[in-house]
């Protein structure tokens, strides 16, 4: 039970509207649901769920280990709890892209990338990837697009050419897969403003930028890649990164002085929490909590 006023096909549309608006919509990472009720609670366009994040909440590193099943149950979760649109890194395609995108869309999402790595990928930031043939790639997208039932649904295809083939066999990927009918291109692991211009300069399709931390590409404000033509920006490991460096402080705090005392001001009050999942909203006649209120939980 949630509190959502929108269906999936008016967050597609809302989605698509504000795309068109040629604004930068921002999308930071979620790595729950709780995550993306905050998201939503601040004010930006959309949520963004990546795969990496998504390996590492299982204890695995990001090389391509999990499976569709496990990514589309979290996803679904993640996106049912907030009326933004939600995208989801759908790696490589799961061996059957036609399958992936029907269960994403079922599952209420707004879009997914698919990536021109091997199946046997690798974080879009690390040394020695290997890619598919471009003739490949384009099979997989147009295997993509003609599975989606909405028409609103995005196909957003990332390419990790840059760091391996070079920015102008980049640009000729681009190109083809644009022509293959993607709705939005990724270029992964651009380095700086220069190599995100030449991008924005080689297509005419929606672009997305990773501002992924500690990677290959300089982080840049939201003003400048808007100057440069980009569509939307996501922070993808951020918010699981921000969790669990404090979660780490934490929990050595509490190993080394034998209680909480020292670090209560860093967490989340209970009266907050209970703000962010709506615990009011459930007061309905004939339950336990129908008089439930946050005062006094500070």
């Amino acid at each position: 039970m949630h509190f959502t006023k929108k269906d999936n096909k008016e967050k597609r549309l809302d989605f698509i509207k504000k795309l068109k608006t040629q604004k930068l919509l921002r999308f930071p990472g979620a790595y729950n649901p709780l995550c993306a009720k905050l998201i939503a609670e601040i004010g930006f366009d959309g949520v963004y769920i990546s795969g990496g994040v998504m390996s590492n909440d299982l204890g695995l590193p990001d090389i391509g280990l999990t499976t569709l099943d496990q990514v589309s149950y979290r996803a679904g979760q993640i996106s049912r709890v907030t009326d933004l649109p939600t995208i989801v890194d759908a790696d490589t395609g799961f061996k059957d892209c036609k399958k992936t995108i029907s269960i994403f869309e079922s599952k209420g999402l707004a879009g997914c990338h698919i990536e021109d790595q091997i199946d046997e990928k690798r974080c879009g930031h690390l040394d020695n990837k290997e890619l598919i043939s471009q003739e490949e790639m384009v099979k997989k997208i147009k295997s993509s697009v003609s599975a989606r039932k909405d028409e609103n649904f995005l196909i957003i295809v990332r390419t990790d050419a840059n760091t391996v083939e070079g920015i102008n066999k980049t640009l000729d990927r681009i190109k083809a897969y644009e022509a293959a009918g993607a709705d939005m291109i990724f270029p992964e692991a651009m380095k700086d403003e220069k190599e995100f211009e030449k991008v924005r300069k080689g297509t005419n399709a929606y672009l997305l930028a990773n501002m992924t931390e500690f990677g290959k590409s300089k982080l840049l404000n939201k003003n400048e890649l808007e100057n440069l033509g980009y569509n939307l920006v996501i922070y993808p490991v951020t918010t699981q990164r921000l969790a669990m460096q404090n979660v780490e402080i934490g929990l050595k705090s509490i190993f080394d002085d034998g209680d909480q005392n020292k670090i209560i001001d860093k967490m989340q009050t209970r009266k907050r929490l209970y703000e962010l999942v709506e615990y009011e909203k459930y007061n309905t006649p004939g339950k336990k909590i129908t008089d439930f209120s946050t005062e006094g939980h500070e």
